[in-house]
């Protein structure tokens, strides 16, 4: 994992990116692709997370969802103000982008490991840079799974891309509520567990999405004898900052800005037991 924190230059100033394309992903949900306008920020790792300011509005925590030499690519589903003024830019749009922030996945951390990528519903965007990148590695890692739970069929992220991971990887797909044409799974993400190819205590896992899957997911692998250390699991807390100078995103003794959003299972589980921490 990188070491935490901002970057060398002033974290508080934006830099202007001017947005490249935009593509609907899902109803409410868009990913903007973002170009620097002059000078761009230093490289971001899978997992590191950047504020995008919507000009006039505000600024949000937005992870990468790929990484593309100076171009970053986020995926935002509009959900309050400053998300749905960002979720409907166009293209040659402009926004003031901070970062890198936050600690990373951690992957190469996992070579020679099973990976275990587990993804509830707009949590797949800050995963997806790791499975690019653990593709882009063959040989590198052990048997690749992908296991994915979205609310719909139609709420689903990235779709064509996950389907053309398959073969060279297990990737496996749920909803909750299926629609008239849906033959796949349905259920919740940890019922796919039993057909992930892996061996759990030898496996890296990575594990982003809504915090009560998360809790399960990392509470069912480690009942089948993983790692809490070896399990990567994204927190969200509300960000301000991300300088760990507001202090809104505490959790317990961690700033989630600074000290996150990636830590293991080790870490995050003693402080989601705690009530309204």
């Amino acid at each position: 994992m990188t070491a935490p924190g901002a970057v060398g230059r002033s974290a508080a100033l934006p830099v202007p990116y001017r947005v490249a394309t935009r593509a609907a992903e899902a109803p409410g949900v868009a990913t903007i692709v973002l170009e620097p306008v002059r000078s761009a920020l230093p490289p971001f790792v899978p997992g590191q997370f950047a504020m995008v300011y919507a000009f006039g509005v505000g600024d949000i925590p937005l992870s990468v969802s790929a990484i593309d030499g100076d171009r970053l690519t986020h995926t935002v589903r509009s959900v309050g103000a400053v998300s749905a003024a960002l979720h409907g830019l166009e293209a040659g749009a402009t926004v003031g982008v901070r970062g890198p922030f936050g600690t990373d996945w951690g992957l190469p951390a996992a070579a020679g490991r099973d990976l275990l990528v587990v993804a509830g519903g707009i949590g797949l965007a800050p995963l997806r840079p790791l499975v690019r990148a653990a593709l882009a590695a063959p040989g590198e890692y052990g048997r690749l799974n992908v296991l994915i739970g979205s609310r719909t069929p139609q709420d689903q992220l990235y779709a064509p891309e996950t389907r053309g991971w398959a073969p060279r990887a297990r990737v496996l797909v749920t909803v909750d509520r299926p629609d008239g044409r849906w033959r796949g799974d349905v259920g919740v993400v940890t019922a796919l567990l039993d057909r992930a190819a892996f061996d759990p205590g030898a496996a890296a896992a990575f594990v982003c999405g809504p915090e009560p899957m998360i809790r399960a997911t990392a509470a069912e692998l480690v009942h089948r004898g993983a790692d809490p250390g070896r399990i990567m699991v994204s927190l969200e807390r509300t960000m301000h900052c991300a300088t760990g100078h507001c202090g809104h995103c505490q959790l317990g003794p961690l700033l989630l800005c600074r000290d996150g959003p990636v830590v293991s299972w080790t870490t995050a589980e003693p402080l989601l037991l705690v009530r309204e921490l």
